[in-house]
């Protein structure tokens, strides 16, 4: 595997783990020279940088993926309606509505002020 292909986190995870074998006296998978390592002033994680950019590191990472499905996505049959079924529809919804209106006693405005003033008058 690249290293393109590692995400920041599994970078880091790598790079985090390495380096802490280097810092527990691990030996190098790679060469370095002394200068190089005077330079990097022995940072362990600058070598394991080092150490995954070369591709040395035998690392892998396993990415689970969700199933594939193999079987074609299927469309939701649309129901085709014609006019005069809409229209019936409606009327049949209209209807409907009426008779809930009807059952629910829709209130008038005009209704509620009677209605206070007739508990008013029996309370004195």
């Amino acid at each position: 595997m690249k290293t393109q292909d590692f995400t920041k986190y599994e970078r880091a995870r790598i790079l985090g783990a390495r380096g802490l074998q280097i810092a527990m006296n691990a030996p190098l998978l790679i060469k370095i020279n002394k200068e190089d390592l005077e330079k990097i002033n022995y940072n362990a994680l600058k070598i394991a940088e080092i150490e995954l950019d070369s591709g040395v590191l035998p690392i892998s990472i396993k990415k689970p993926f969700p199933m594939k499905k193999e079987e074609k996505l299927k469309r939701p049959k649309e129901i085709k309606v014609s006019d005069e079924n809409l229209e019936k529809m409606e009327e049949e919804e209209e209807q409907e509505i009426v008779k809930e209106g009807e059952i629910m006693e829709l209130a008038n405005p005009d209704d509620e002020v009677e209605e206070a003033a007739d508990e008013g008058e029996g309370d004195t």
